[in-house]
């Protein structure tokens, strides 16, 4: 298969999954670009007994996950050297803008709020609850694309559930004890 058919097949399904994990679309669309380059340096080395979504949803989770690694060791390394008045750079110590073009002006901030949230947890139950609840895959694709079992996806999805839920009761705790003070 043509690397023009592979990008023109599934561009939108690798920068709709980048944006997912990183709300920011260049960020998105850089990942996109990441993408398809290893999928075109790579393609020798691609299975044919594999299915090719499945291994796109691969490299696509992991240049992510790349992403925002390096961007946390940025702010680490800002953080540090602001610490030692070694550099003065303000831009590190800011989060990422939320960018995303399908989320209305209204509920722009609401959901900024919960992928902060979904930010926060490990990162298997991030990519188990993004690909179940976010990109609809059943729990076998996802358990595909994690190589995990459809039990393990099944308990990393409730676990995010318990996780997200225990995150927004406590954040609601500490609304409600502002508004009692």
């Amino acid at each position: 298969m043509e690397i023009e058919k592979i990008y023109n097949e599934y561009k939108n399904l690798v920068y709709n999954l980048a944006l997912q994990y990183v709300q920011n679309m260049e960020d998105a669309e850089e990942i996109t670009q990441d993408v398809f380059l290893s999928v075109y340096q790579s393609m020798d080395g691609f299975r044919a007994d594999a299915k090719l979504s499945t291994w796109i949803y691969k490299i696509t989770i992991n240049k992510s996950i790349d992403l925002i690694n390096k961007r946390k060791r940025k702010k680490r390394f800002a953080f540090l050297t602001s610490l030692f008045n070694l550099e003065d750079d303000k831009l590190m110590h800011e989060p990422a803008n939320f960018d995303h073009p399908g989320v209305q002006l209204e509920n722009k901030e609401a959901l900024k709020n919960l992928f902060e949230l979904i930010n926060q947890l490990p990162e298997k139950q991030k990519t188990a609850l993004i690909l179940t609840k976010i990109e609809q895959k059943s729990q076998i694709e996802t358990a595909d694309i994690m190589e995990l079992s459809p039990k393990a996806v099944e308990s990393l999805v409730q676990r995010a559930k318990v996780n997200l839920q225990k995150k927004l009761t406590n954040i609601e705790g500490k609304q409600d004890n502002k508004s009692l003070k």
